[in-house]
Order: C-alpha cells, then sequence, then structure tokens
C-alpha cells in the first residue's frame, strides 16, 4: 500500500506541476478576472452542487474519502449546506445539514470554512459560475469543483 501511495502522489505532484505550466500559457480570462478588483463576496449566490475527492492521512496511511454536497451560497459571506453525502474508506453517510462562512477578494480568490470544521482555499471564475476548492486543513488531501445549478 505504501509504494501505491507514493506513486499515487508522485503522480499528483507531477500532475500538479503540468498543470501550473499549462494555466501559465493560457488565457489569463479563461483562469480568473481580466481586471483585478472585479470579483466580490455576493458574486457567489445560490446553489452549488460541490463534488471533491481526496485522502485523510490516518496514521501515514492515506485513507480515500468523496463527497457530494449542496452549498447554498448567500452572497453575504454565508452559506448553508442543506445536503452531504459522504464515503470515508467506502463507508456512506449523510451528516446533518451545517452552515459555513466563506471570503472573496477582487482576484477571485478566497476561504471557506464550515461551522467548526473543515478550512478550505478557494478560487471563483470571474461569473461566480465555478468555484475551485481545496482543503487546507492538516493530515488531508482534498480537492474539488463547485458548480452553480440554481441563482
Amino acid at each position: 500500500m505504501k509504494r501505491f501511495t507514493m506513486l499515487t502522489v508522485a503522480g499528483a505532484l507531477a500532475a500538479g506541476l503540468w498543470g501550473i505550466g499549462l494555466a501559465q500559457t493560457s488565457d489569463a480570462r479563461a483562469l480568473g478576472p481580466a481586471d483585478a478588483g472585479t470579483c466580490k463576496v455576493n458574486d457567489l449566490r445560490g446553489s452549488y452542487m460541490f463534488a471533491a475527492s481526496g485522502y485523510n492521512i490516518v496514521a501515514g496511511a492515506a485513507v480515500p474519502k468523496a463527497i457530494n454536497e449542496v452549498l447554498d451560497f448567500k452572497g453575504d459571506g454565508t452559506l448553508e449546506v442543506p445536503f452531504v453525502s459522504l464515503s470515508v474508506n467506502g463507508a456512506i453517510n449523510h451528516p446533518p445539514p451545517s452552515v459555513g462562512d466563506y471570503t472573496l477578494d477582487g482576484n477571485c480568490r478566497g476561504t471557506l470554512i464550515f461551522n467548526g470544521g473543515p478550512l478550505f482555499d478557494i478560487v471563483a471564475s470571474a461569473d461566480g459560475s465555478t468555484v475551485w476548492m481545496f482543503q487546507t486543513n492538516a493530515g488531508t488531501v482534498f480537492q474539488g469543483t463547485a458548480t452553480r445549478f440554481r441563482r
């Protein structure tokens, strides 16, 4: 299992470095706002489907997890989570509804924290339709995309 984990981490690192090189040569407007100061907290408003996967690191071993969750961004720096379907090492559960807070600066970057829970770095598209998120808590490798499906 350790060999598989090391190869997976090495592959993910190589893919990430390749993606950075690709992003540097892409049209900047495809990745973010054309002008500084174009994003604001109220750009994130409506219902989004957050789909993510990754690992919790427990006693040095990678434990897989995946989530599908509805995020209702209120446009004021707060959000509600009315539905969650979570798989941790294959065990499925549905945690109760919760709330959270988020920030978003003019460069479409910010943070999101669930009530007493995980902290995420976020990057939003300039039109607020998509949010890319990765968890920043220690012992976690977890990232995904939230896509607006209802305004």
